[in-house]
């Protein structure tokens, strides 16, 4: 019998390396929610899902929290150090080597001795040149010997560094003529690699062979040939983007250090050559000046030209996150470059949203026609319900009775056919039919199926429009001035939603009305604006709403018209408009009657007037009592509310 295998404990903990696999999938269907409740105040289809991304959805962090931490590393890596770090960090040395060594000529009373301090005060101020003359000097003490051989390999070091991060690691010694010669040889043939790049000609193996050649200086290169270009490019533009943000002194002083450097190396050519070559392979890389460091610490050459390289990265995705706010697009986002600046959480949250963006148009909750966002039918019911369950909320708040629909409409008048069911069918289903048929299958085949898709069948109908419904919304810019017209939009989403699910068999049409009067499809209501022109129509909206009971002459005829100004335009003989205020006498005669056209018709009017404007109320209470109508003046909050109890009443009796 075989020995039962050690129990071994487990741990568990966060998941690391990716994405989390069991973390909550974008829920498309709650981001229509968000947008719409930012439509329903007021904002355009886009401003709503520009809003959206910006603020995060569902607990994931949007564009604006991610432009400021992106802000915050900026300003944190500005103030991280001098870019001169080298130059100071160098002068100190130097001047420490020459105390030093005057300490040792003091005490010598020859003429070689004065002579050598001599030399020492006529060095020049800038460091490269001190360096330069002090190269063939023959130091007395040993402390400023070691000093400026100290200065000499830490200048080399941080050449070579800025240009390869840490290549200088694999070097112990960088006087070292034997390194001196390898390393001349590596760029030799890097230079080699990215010419033949440059024409096109260089394959993966080219690269591997590099590696497998010069591993000892590139112990952690990329994987790829292009990722170790651009890495290069990075730092040689950083470089480049310091000398530029310094000043000429300064900017002439590091050069001449960094030339004499690269020359006791005998690298001066080949790193010439390399910036060439990568100039002509990334000539975005280089975007010119920038902001400077400007903190108290001392940076070295490497660590400042990261700190550059790294506040390039976060101005070019800052730019990207512009782009992408400016576009509500977040595909012009690089997700790596985000996980570099913002670590793996940020890179989740922008693939999470990116992923809800998709959901929306592929669950058919977004359409695109060219440049244009528009919402599906889809997404404008589930917005039109969350208006009406609004309404409903307020009414019960306010205790005007409970107006939710428990029983859903019919989809028509049966008609007293029968025929078999088709995927599609809303019909409802003929139960006894249906069974019939399965129980005849069944004697006749012996199937055991209880059920099968031939058996199901339904009882046709025909659609009779039971109520006719005209909504006049006042469009012109007071709404917006007075700031009714987002409680406009979400009382009429929530008539529509309310008609075609209780009430599928009543017609509905929505007119908007400012200088001239239009009928808009329920569509189009999440995304419609107040009119910038000034002009309140009435005339028209009520000639249209007219036309449209005249096509439904059996049907129950309702009329609702909501504004908040007296009418101040109406249409001329040619077919334009005209628009007055205070109102012409020739425009409430050609508003007074279409008003008489509607009594003609018996259809009282219902007047729901938002504000206190004492014009408007003295017109539409002479209306209401000339048509036999009624005005109603609700708060904005409540305009839904009444809206949606007026039409119930009147549709039910």
């Amino acid at each position: 019998m075989s020995a039962r295998p050690p129990f071994r404990r487990g741990r568990y903990g966060r998941f690391h390396g990716g994405p989390d696999p069991l973390a909550a999938r974008a829920d498309a269907a709650a981001a229509v929610d968000e947008i719409g409740s930012r439509i329903l105040a007021g904002q355009s289809i886009r401003d709503a899902l520009r809003d959206v991304l910006r603020a995060g959805s569902q607990g994931r962090r949007g564009l604006s929290d991610m432009a400021r931490q992106l802000r915050q590393r900026h300003q944190q890596l500005r103030k991280s150090g001098r870019m001169d770090g080298l130059l100071s960090d160098l002068r100190e040395m130097l001047s420490d080597a020459l105390d030093a060594e005057r300490r040792e000529l003091f005490p010598d009373p020859s003429d070689d001795a004065r002579f050598a301090e001599m030399m020492l005060d006529a060095l020049p101020d800038d460091v490269p040149r001190a360096m330069q003359e002090l190269a063939d000097y023959p130091w007395r003490s040993d402390e400023a010997r070691d000093i400026f051989q100290r200065m000499q390999e830490r200048l080399r070091r941080d050449v070579i560094d800025q240009q390869f991060a840490g290549l200088s690691r694999s070097v112990q010694d960088m006087s070292d003529p034997a390194a001196q010669t390898a390393m001349a040889e590596m760029m030799r043939d890097l230079n080699d690699l990215l010419d033949a790049h440059r024409e096109g000609t260089a394959t993966d193996e080219d690269y591997q062979a590099f590696l497998d050649k010069h591993r000892e200086f590139f112990p952690d290169a990329p994987e790829t040939l292009e990722e170790f270009i651009d890495e290069m490019a990075r730092q040689s533009a950083a470089m480049q983007r310091m000398l530029e943000s310094m000043t000429p002194e300064q900017r002439a002083e590091l050069a001449a250090a960094m030339d004499q450097a690269l020359s006791d190396m005998g690298l001066q050519e080949q790193m010439a050559r390399l910036q060439d070559n990568l100039q002509a392979l990334r000539p975005q890389f280089s975007r010119g000046r920038g902001p400077a460091l400007s903190g108290d610490a001392s940076l070295g050459l490497p660590d400042a030209t990261r700190a550059l390289a790294e506040m390039a990265d976060l101005e070019e995705l800052s730019s990207q996150l512009s782009d992408a706010d400016a576009m509500a697009d977040l595909d012009q986002i690089d997700p790596e470059a985000l996980e570099r600046a913002l670590g793996r959480s940020a890179r989740d949250d922008l693939e999470s949203m990116q992923q809800m963006q998709r959901e929306l148009e592929t669950q058919g909750f977004l359409t695109g026609e060219g440049d244009a966002l528009k919402l599906s039918p889809k997404a404008v019911r589930r917005i039109g319900r969350t208006a009406l369950r609004a309404v409903f909320d307020q009414i019960e708040a306010h205790d005007r009775g409970d107006h939710g629909m428990r029983r859903t409409g019919a989809a028509g008048e049966p008609t007293g056919t029968h025929r078999s069911w088709r995927f599609g069918d809303e019909e409802a289903i003929d139960v006894v039919r249906t069974v019939q048929n399965a129980t005849r299958r069944r004697v006749a085949t012996g199937s055991g199926t209880a059920l099968d898709p031939e058996d199901f069948e339904i009882a046709e109908t025909e659609t009779v429009t039971r109520a006719a419904v005209a909504l006049l919304v006042d469009q012109s810019f007071s709404m917006v001035m007075n700031d009714t017209w987002s409680a406009a939009k979400t009382m009429a989403l929530a008539l529509h939603s309310l008609t075609s699910t209780s009430f599928p068999l009543d017609a509905l049409q929505v007119i908007g009305f400012a200088n001239m009067a239009r009928v808009i499809d329920p569509m189009d209501i999440p995304d419609l604006q107040a009119s910038e022109i000034q002009g309140t129509n009435l005339q028209h909206a009520l000639m249209l709403a007219g036309r449209f009971l005249d096509r439904h002459p059996g049907a129950q005829r309702i009329v609702m018209v909501v504004t908040d100004g007296e009418p101040t335009a109406h249409l001329s003989p040619d077919g334009g408009w005209w628009f007055d205020w205070p109102p012409t006498r020739e425009t409430i005669t050609e508003t007074v009657a279409q008003v008489d056209a509607m009594t003609r018709r018996r259809v009282p009017i219902s007047w729901f007037r938002l504000g206190d404007e004492p014009r408007l109320a003295r017109f539409l209470d002479q209306m209401a009592r000339r048509n036999g109508g009624k005005v109603l003046a609700p708060s904005t909050e409540r305009l839904g509310d009444y809206v949606i109890t007026d039409y119930v009443r009147a549709r039910t009796r």
